[in-house]
């Protein structure tokens, strides 16, 4: 029996390296168009002062005696350049020179000092100049382009290169954030000049596209965007819409200006603000925009996209990263150091009685409306959101801490939950606390949480190594394993107790607590457990965007932010509870599964979201 655990175990640790490996690799061919295209990994010191990060797709055939347009492109607040995988995918193999960047305080670039979010265009224009001085850059066709805060970098860089001696951005595409319609006094204004300038609109956006009066009240919601005097006077290059022509969406408007043509257009889409990273029509309309205004040295219609190809192999990678997790952990109690932590048979799932159900039912309801209300009143407690936006005094304050500070929260409700469940049920009915795991004692208890650093230690051994020769990470959307800075070590460590405290209970809970045969099955009980560990979080996006879609804005006093958030956690604590089940069957402690999810998590935190100092 052993033997072929054993077996089975090494098939499958040997199953995650192979996705892993096949992820990087076919990622990888995606991204440089099957080898026509350069990708490298850029670290410099730039205008600013201050270290940037980016990546750099130079198509092979550029060169001095060819020097092709150039493109740079932003991820939003939160966020960092992967996010614009799609975008430097088709314009990379199109043929422009592309850069995506990770702005100051995200990715691996020089942290974001609270309230100089504009230096440097919050590094877009900085990179700007840096490819102004490569010899294969044809300086006359500098675009940029930047989704949400990323199109805010693009109008901070407009302003800058304004004032510059020599302007040097020709065309600006902004991705679900406003443009810029008025100039101090309020009087509409076209700042954009003879730039041939565009809008990607969602008529969802949680955040921009609304007319407001003079009390700050919205008038209009994103929907009816197209109509406002905003987007008519930006279509009219700056003009009074009260004295200009009705424009419409997705014509391309062009006039003289400065003695140059200069282009307008909005394209107007049915999808939600954090939807465009991943819309084919955006990323569409985006290979248009600048075919019309920078020309494609390399010319594919917008509906031939690979992109997905990509995001299929780099999910594929994510998939074999928690298979690893799982099979790695399980490999190592063959070890000596380990052995004594391995179990030869799973412990016994516990029959259900009626009134096991109903605690087993009653605790998970509970749960899931703690998890649900706490964080709507996180969400509005000025404080944490001081916390999440930096504007405390807090060290190294951001996201991470935000939702830190709510799992810590759910994770002590689980605490008391359990402990009244025991004192009222679970002692009677003959709950072993030793026999379930919850107290393994001192040393199995460390020797767990030494063979849980061992596995997280070995697994992003592995994202560095796959980045180091493929220059590609593991993700699917929002949810991203990838590398870091040893910065981002610190500022875990800083995190890390927050989410220590919610998933040991919360593996405690699944493994020693809720285990039950539900209809004679086991796998239905993990299924159901991992259901409702993300149920709450499922419940707020579709009340969020249930109320958006039907009435054009968000829940009031729900701000959007908060429910996007939610994205990535809904698949991690889902998979939570399914990598805590797995190891504790192997090991009978709960603490293993429950450190190894918390140490990832924050990793993935810490590197995939804005860190202030």
């Amino acid at each position: 029996m052993r033997q072929r655990l054993l077996r089975r175990n090494s098939f499958w640790l040997v199953f995650s390296l192979v996705l892993m490996l096949v992820s990087a690799v076919g990622a990888s061919l995606v991204q440089t168009a099957g080898g026509s295209v350069e990708v490298k990994d850029m670290q410099w010191e730039a205008a600013s002062g201050r270290e940037m990060n980016a990546l750099l797709f130079k198509p092979v055939a550029a060169s001095a005696d060819d020097p092709r347009p150039a493109i740079v492109v932003s991820h939003g607040w939160w966020n960092n350049r992967e996010m614009q995988t799609a975008n430097y995918v088709e314009l990379a193999r199109r043929g422009y020179v592309v850069v995506s960047i990770d702005m100051y305080g995200h990715g691996d670039s020089d942290p974001l000092p609270a309230g100089e979010e504009a230096v440097g265009g919050t590094g877009m224009y900085d990179t700007v100049k840096l490819l102004a001085d490569l010899p294969y850059v044809d300086t006359e066709r500098i675009g940029v382009s930047g989704h949400s805060n990323g199109a805010r970098a693009a109008n901070f860089s407009v302003a800058l290169d304004n004032e510059a001696d020599t302007p040097l951005i020709a065309s600006v595409l902004l991705v679900d954030n406003d443009a810029v319609y008025t100039d101090e006094e309020g009087a509409y204004t076209n700042v954009y000049g003879s730039r041939d300038t565009g809008i990607v609109q969602a008529q969802y956006d949680e955040f921009f596209f609304r007319s407001y009066d003079a009390e700050g009240n919205a008038l209009t919601p994103p929907r009816e965007f197209l109509s406002t005097p905003n987007a008519q006077s930006f279509l009219s290059f700056g003009a009074d819409p009260a004295d200009a022509e009705q424009r419409e969406g997705f014509e391309v408007y062009t006039e003289n200006v400065d003695g140059d043509e200069a282009m307008r257009v909005i394209y107007s889409l049915p999808q939600t603000h954090p939807w465009s990273t991943i819309s084919s029509a955006a990323v569409g309309h985006l290979v248009d925009f600048f075919e019309e205004s920078l020309g494609a040295p390399n010319p594919i219609p917008a509906s031939n996209q690979i992109w997905q190809i990509k995001e299929i192999f780099t999910t594929i990678g994510l998939i074999g990263f928690g298979v690893f997790l799982v099979a790695f952990t399980r490999a190592m109690l063959a070890v000596p150091a380990f052995a004594r932590l391995r179990v030869s048979e799973p412990v016994p799932a516990a029959a259900p009685t009626r009134k096991g159900l109903a605690w087993f039912w009653g605790g998970l309801a509970l749960s899931v409306g703690i998890s649900a209300i706490s964080y709507v009143l996180l969400s509005q407690a000025p404080w944490a959101g001081g916390i999440a936006f930096g504007v405390t005094d807090l060290i190294a304050p951001g996201v991470p801490w935000f939702i830190g500070i709510w799992a810590a929260i759910n994770g002590l409700a689980a605490i008391v939950i359990m402990v009244v469940s025991y004192l009222v049920f679970g002692r009677e009915s003959g709950q072993d606390l030793r026999a379930s795991g919850v107290l393994p004692g001192w040393g199995r208890f460390f020797q767990g949480i030494a063979l849980a650093l061992v596995t997280v230690v070995a697994a992003f051994l592995v994202v560095f190594v796959l980045d180091y020769f493929f220059t590609t990470d593991f993700r699917l959307w929002v949810v991203a394993v990838k590398v870091f800075t040893p910065e981002k070590i610190w500022f875990a460590l800083l995190v890390l107790p927050l989410f220590l405290v919610y998933f040991f209970a919360n593996s405690v809970a699944i493994n020693g607590f809720n285990r039950f045969t539900l209809a004679g099955k086991e796998w239905l009980n993990t299924l159901v457990l991992a259901v409702f560990n993300a149920l709450g979080p499922i419940i707020l996006v579709v009340l969020q965007y249930t109320t958006f879609f039907i009435t054009g804005e968000t829940i009031p006093g729900f701000g959007g932010i908060f429910s996007i958030w939610l994205f990535p956690v809904i698949l991690i604590l889902a998979v939570a509870a399914v990598i805590s089940r797995k190891i504790y069957r192997a090991t009978n402690n709960p603490y293993i599964g429950g450190f190894l999810n918390a140490a990832v998590v924050t990793l993935i935190s810490v590197s995939n979201s804005l860190v202030f100092v």
